[in-house]
């Protein structure tokens, strides 16, 4: 599956200016098989499905989940409400929302301060 310039405008560079999010698209967007995505997005449907995950797991490492508040491809209610499976668990598991930012977060040119607030989260939880 290939985006077009638009969809990615639309699915990750909403929240950027057209021109980045076209700068965005010729870096980073690549085709790539749609069988994972459909398998991820039906984990908790299908038993057995190499995509699900144990939330209850209290023997994995920290978590910290991202949100974008105008992120369209994985709104921030979707994330808050990851959080909150995880949270079954008694292994850190925290949320960092950045409100302006859509799903291209950790590549726009914005990508420090999220950079910098996960290392915050990492030094604050003693990492």
């Amino acid at each position: 599956m290939a985006l077009s310039r638009e969809q990615f405008r639309y699915g990750f560079g909403n929240a950027v200016s057209a021109e980045e999010s076209d700068e965005l698209y010729d870096r980073w967007a690549i085709p790539s098989p749609g069988k994972p995505l459909f398998e991820a997005a039906f984990a908790n449907f299908s038993p057995g499905s190499p995509a699900k995950v144990n939330t209850k797991n209290s023997a994995r490492g920290p978590l910290l989940v991202t949100a974008g508040g105008k992120d369209h491809t994985v709104p921030a209610a979707v994330s808050r409400s990851t959080r909150k499976q995880y949270h079954k668990s008694s292994a850190i598991t925290d949320l960092q929302e950045f409100p302006d930012r859509g799903h291209s977060l950790t590549i726009d040119k914005g990508w420090r301060e999220v950079a910098d607030a996960v290392l915050a989260w990492l030094k604050d939880r003693g990492f």
